[in-house]
């Protein structure tokens, strides 16, 4: 494993590089609006991208490196997103770039897909709306993306349940927003997803 800390404008931002050998793509995963990379379905992800030949960047937004809890605006979690994918862009040169995060760290991953030149997207527990609130719907960052879509969902996520499109895959698991109650489906589901998104980039 190695540890990157990459100045934004923003404050620095931190990317833990967890390489697979002979990589064929790199899968850039972002944590959620208040936690870390330590979650479990990030965790989890990382995991089995790696042992699918897939290296693997876990990126902490500069707030969290500052050690603040609440998150930055979205238009801040951007641009520092898109200013440690160049950054990654340039380590891991000709490679092809899949964003993806839980919760926030999935919308990040969304609205910045185009800009990033991303190939796919994949989303765990992406926040549809706020809980109870269904009519603050965050589905046009979904159907912005162009790129094939995997959203990994809880049964019973309070934050409600994306709805599924030509390019956009949704898989649900047991549980609530955290996806830790079957995190084998999650590895599972990856795996399977990259394989197939990826081929066309190989």
């Amino acid at each position: 494993m190695t540890t990157l800390e990459i100045p934004t404008e923003h404050g620095p931002a931190r990317a833990e590089l967890h390489c697979a050998k002979d990589g064929v793509a790199v899968l850039v995963l972002g944590h959620g609006a208040g936690g870390g990379i330590g979650a479990k379905d990030l965790v989890t992800v990382a995991g089995a991208a790696k042992a699918a030949g897939v290296h693997v960047a876990l990126v902490e937004q500069p707030y969290r490196v500052a050690g603040r809890r609440a998150p930055a605006p979205a238009a801040q979690l951007d641009t520092a997103w898109l200013t440690v994918v160049d950054e990654l862009s340039t380590r891991f040169a000709a490679l092809p770039l899949v964003f993806g995060g839980r919760s926030s760290g999935a919308r990040v991953a969304c609205r910045t897909s185009g800009a990033g030149q991303a190939v796919a997207v994949l989303c765990l527990a992406f926040p549809e709306h706020p809980p109870g609130r269904p009519e603050k719907t965050r589905q046009p960052e979904l159907d912005a993306v162009t790129v094939p879509a995997l959203i990994i969902q809880g049964e019973s996520d309070p934050f409600g349940r994306p709805a599924p499109a030509p390019h956009r895959e949704i898989v649900l698991v047991p549980g609530d927003h955290s996806l830790s109650k079957d995190l084998d489906t999650v590895a599972r589901a990856t795996t399977e997803w990259l394989g197939r998104v990826l081929r066309p980039h190989l």
